[in-house]
């Protein structure tokens, strides 16, 4: 008698989405995007498939405060194109900061994704604020509920 096994192949049913939140305090821009990545992408689910989007929501506070190393605050540079002649701006990241914040933690996790179809559902599941005032405390509340039960 011989045994086979046969793979499993996860379903868009079975996928299960956690809700995740997250700090920036004192916590430095690349290691910590790497982090809410793998949390979109989903890549520490047992069922994970790179066709799927296996990944969770993930909320993150306190986007101004999170730091860099190095010289980058005042020479790492981001570019927008308007498209129309003369249209390119560019911005340091100690101006951005100050502007808009959270499009500092939105550039660096969108890099850190999957350049396909996927990426655009996968950053909708990003919510990132400012300071510590966001509008998902309920959905955090309610897991906390659910495990002391």
């Amino acid at each position: 008698m011989s045994t086979t096994k046969t793979t499993i192949s996860t379903k868009a049913g079975e996928i299960i989405r956690k809700w995740h939140l997250i700090d920036l305090k004192g916590k430095t821009l690349g290691r910590i995007s790497t982090e809410i990545a793998k949390l979109l992408m989903g890549k520490s689910k047992e069922y994970f498939v790179r066709n799927l989007d296996c990944g969770d929501y993930v909320v993150v506070i306190n986007a101004r405060d999170v730091k860099v190393t190095g010289k980058k605050e005042k020479q790492k540079i981001y570019y927008r194109y308007s498209g129309y002649p003369g249209g390119l701006s560019q911005e340091t990241l100690e101006k951005l900061r100050l502007r808009k914040p959270e499009d500092i933690i939105t550039h660096a996790v969108k890099g850190m994704l999957p350049q396909n179809k996927l990426r655009d559902k996968m950053l909708i599941r990003l919510h990132v604020f400012n300071d510590e005032e966001h509008s998902y405390a309920d959905k955090f509340n309610k897991n906390i509920k659910e495990k002391s039960e």
